[in-house]
């Protein structure tokens, strides 16, 4: 499937009241679902032939899951991108940042976006915490699992 047509099929789900789209044939097999919080694409391409191809297909966006904690130190944690896409610490370019060093964060309080094919994932708190470090500037890339914060649990 080409990127327009994926492209096309999303703008469809989005547009509708279509809460979940699933499409699967011998090349590919996509899912897409939405609902009142995230949208989630999913897009898991077929084992590569045998023949040498110029470009393997390779998954558009990973699923949106809830943000990964591990633990940094004794009194740290990390916070990490779920997918991934491009750092964002502000809902807008002029608008103020989610977070700032020094701040403390209450569950469910967003500490960043990370987009993903112009999807925008909120990264949320799991837990209540204090910012110790932002580790990556606005607008940066991300990778999964690369850390974004290092926070201390109260």
């Amino acid at each position: 499937m080409e990127m327009k047509d994926l492209k096309s099929l999303i703008k469809l789900v989005t547009e509708t009241d279509i809460t979940e789209f699933n499409l699967e044939n011998k090349d590919a097999k996509i899912q897409i679902k939405r609902g009142p919080e995230k949208e989630i694409v999913q897009l898991a391409a077929a084992p590569a032939p045998a023949a040498p191809s110029p470009a393997p297909a390779s998954p558009v966006a990973a699923p949106a899951a809830d943000e990964a904690a591990a633990v940094v130190d004794d009194h740290y944690e990390a916070i990490t991108s779920p997918i991934v896409g491009s750092f964002y610490r502000k809902p807008s370019p002029d608008a103020a940042a989610f977070v700032d060093v020094g701040d403390v964060v209450e569950v469910g309080q967003t500490f960043c976006l990370v987009e993903a094919m112009k999807l925008f994932n909120e990264i949320e708190a799991e837990f209540k915490c204090k910012v110790i470090e932002i580790c990556k500037d606005d607008a940066a890339p991300v990778e999964f699992g690369e850390l974004l914060f290092r926070v201390e649990r109260l």
